[in-house]
């Protein structure tokens, strides 16, 4: 049996005993949702991806029941409106610009609205997500429960240490800078994410402001991957460091990579600023020469070896 063969076994089996009452069609609508449409990729990844990939799934299926699952459609798009709102930041950013606009009726809900409606329309990312979705499930309010649920999963997802929503409303305001923000009748809000979203909805048009957010997004995805490379090396030069230099040497990684300076870390490790230099030296020496060998040698020279 495979890896990802494993984790659908794993999932149907707990859905089983979680969602009892659920048909057998429903729950391998959501273990099908959830494997996503990639299955090949898991035979690519390493233990620690596999690992994320792992939670990342457990953590969109407790979005899923916690908020929508079961729950009827309007009552589960207003939890997805109170969920979005209740961020600090995202209802900070909205309250400031509807202050400033000459429209003071608008509400933080009506700007959310028209957000999302134009992600749906305009994202490439939620719609791809809208298409797999149906082909998940053909049963309308299973079918509407995970596209909140993506929709949510991915508004939230941490760019720059700011939720992707929040660059989503920047190319909002943007757009309506000129023109104001329109209001669009709530009735159609439910219908919108019901429906399946094609390309013929947006007539051949292409939005640079999406592209925008769509290269900002792979931007911060590449960044996050790099720091788990990162964070890995680190993990296992430290190990090296520990078994084949001593203890002092592993401590002094960790205080350098937390960007101490020599005189702190003699502070820290109550030694002679010269004794911590040799240290440094004896460090960079094991990071470049040996190490970095056989392990990734280009990041290894740039965040060890200076």
């Amino acid at each position: 049996m495979t890896y990802v063969e494993q984790i659908a076994e794993d999932w149907r089996s707990r859905l089983k005993t979680e969602l009892p009452r659920s048909s057998d069609a429903t729950r391998e609508s959501i273990v099908r949702w959830l494997l996503g449409d990639d299955l090949d990729r898991f035979a690519t990844y390493p233990p620690e991806r596999l690992e994320i990939e792992v939670q990342a799934m457990d953590y969109r299926y407790r979005i899923l029941i916690q908020r929508y699952f079961e729950t009827p459609p309007q009552r589960a798009y207003k939890n997805l409106m109170q969920r979005l709102g209740s961020m600090f930041v995202i209802r900070n950013k909205i309250n400031t610009w509807i202050a400033l606009s000459r429209d003071r009726q608008t509400t933080v809900v009506d700007v959310l609205q028209e957000v999302i409606q134009d992600l749906l329309q305009n994202d490439n990312y939620m719609q791809q997500q809208v298409k797999w979705i149906a082909q998940c499930t053909s049963d309308p309010r299973l079918r509407n429960a995970i596209v909140l649920t993506a929709t949510e999963e991915y508004c939230l997802r941490p760019i720059r240490n700011q939720p992707l929503l929040v660059y989503r409303f920047v190319n909002y305001q943007k757009r309506t800078q000129r023109g104001g923000m329109t209001q669009v009748p709530a009735a159609d809000f439910i219908r919108l994410v019901s429906e399946e979203i094609t390309s013929d909805d947006a007539d051949g048009s292409v939005s640079l402001l999406d592209g925008e957010a769509v290269a900002q997004f792979q931007e911060a995805e590449a960044a996050a991957q790099q720091q788990e490379l990162r964070g890995t090396i680190a993990r296992q030069f430290e190990a090296y460091l520990s078994e084949k230099v001593g203890e002092d040497a592993a401590q002094w990684l960790q205080l350098y990579l937390q960007g101490k300076t020599q005189e702190a870390i003699a502070q820290m490790l109550d030694m002679p600023i010269k004794q911590v230099y040799r240290l440094r030296e004896k460090v960079n020496y094991h990071a470049v020469r040996v190490f970095a060998q056989k392990n990734q040698p280009e990041l290894v020279t740039e965040w060890l070896g200076r």
